[in-house]
């Protein structure tokens, strides 16, 4: 079982990023110690039109993307509006708002302190990774993706 005492701040851009910008931003907060889990969030990237007149073509999105975050390789399958972290303690929370208020200079954004990522295994928790599942995943499962989350680990 996690302990729900870790805390959790959600960053939301006043505008959605771009691959690019997001990459960058993600990669700033990889390098930053105390960051337990982070979950990208935003309107869906689908490879076909899921609905309409045009239903199963192709979706050409220029932002549908492979990105980098430290040394791992992840498919964007959403324009990146939110990022929510979940941190060791409230002292990374003031490191993170620091570099978010560097990183943000065109736009402002939104740092958010709360509970935003489950902390308990659900039952699409228990059905998707078993009854012995990696306890660091829990509120990270899209029911509806064939795929696993990715997973980076940072030296700290």
């Amino acid at each position: 079982m996690m302990n729900a005492a870790f805390p959790q701040i959600r960053l939301v851009p006043i505008r959605m990023l771009k691959p690019e910008t997001a990459e960058r931003l993600l990669n700033m907060l990889a390098g930053i110690t105390g960051i337990r889990r982070m979950m990208v969030q935003g309107p869906g990237l689908p490879k076909v039109v899921p609905y309409g007149p045009a239903r199963g073509s192709p979706n050409p999105h220029s932002d549908r993307k492979a990105i980098h975050i430290a040394d791992a390789e992840v498919a964007l399958r959403v324009q990146v509006g939110m990022v929510i972290l979940e941190v060791e303690d409230a002292s990374v929370i003031e490191e993170i708002r620091s570099l978010c208020d560097d990183f943000f200079v065109e736009f402002p954004y939104l740092l958010q302190e709360g509970k935003f990522m489950k902390t308990a295994p659900t039952l699409v928790d228990y059905a998707k990774y078993g009854p012995d599942a990696d306890t660091s995943l829990v509120g990270l499962t899209d029911p509806r993706i064939g795929e696993s989350p990715v997973i980076i680990r940072t030296e700290q």
